[in-house]
């Protein structure tokens, strides 16, 4: 019986981490407001995907961090985040690249969870997702 439940449980876990909300990010830019680069942005930065007018399917949140090592176009030397929705998936989904050029670089983080952008944790509820998803092959394997 016990086992039954566990199943119950963790189905009901993996359908609400993967429903059909739409996604929400955190989306900012730190040359226009300085509160994004925190390592723990504000609530008042948080947003809903499905708000924006370009009618794109937001299918990740994305954190840019820029670096523009000198002084180009008579702006001084700097790093910004941005913090937005995202839809280019091509071979980044979940994971983080690096581009660089004359004068700066990027790092570009993408994630597909809920304001994902903000700082790295593992919130309880990820942490029980993985846990349930390792317990059902344990299971499947013990059978």
């Amino acid at each position: 019986m016990s086992k039954l439940l566990f199943f119950i449980v963790c189905n009901a876990l993996l359908l609400n981490k993967f429903g059909v909300d739409s996604l929400r990010c955190y989306e900012c830019n730190s040359h226009i407001d300085s509160r994004c680069s925190e390592t723990n942005p504000p609530d008042a930065l948080k947003k809903d995907c499905s708000e924006h007018v370009e009618g794109a399917k937001y299918t990740m949140c994305r954190k840019i961090t820029q670096v523009i090592e000198f002084s180009v176009n008579g702006l001084p030397a700097n790093t910004r985040v941005i913090r937005s929705c995202g839809w280019d998936e091509s071979n980044y989904k979940g994971k983080c690249y690096q581009r660089g050029g004359f004068g700066g670089r990027q790092e570009v983080c993408s994630c597909t969870s809920d304001f994902c952008n903000g700082a790295t944790n593992y919130t309880p509820s990820n942490v029980l997702f993985y846990f349930c998803i390792l317990h059902i092959i344990l299971l499947s394997i013990a059978v």
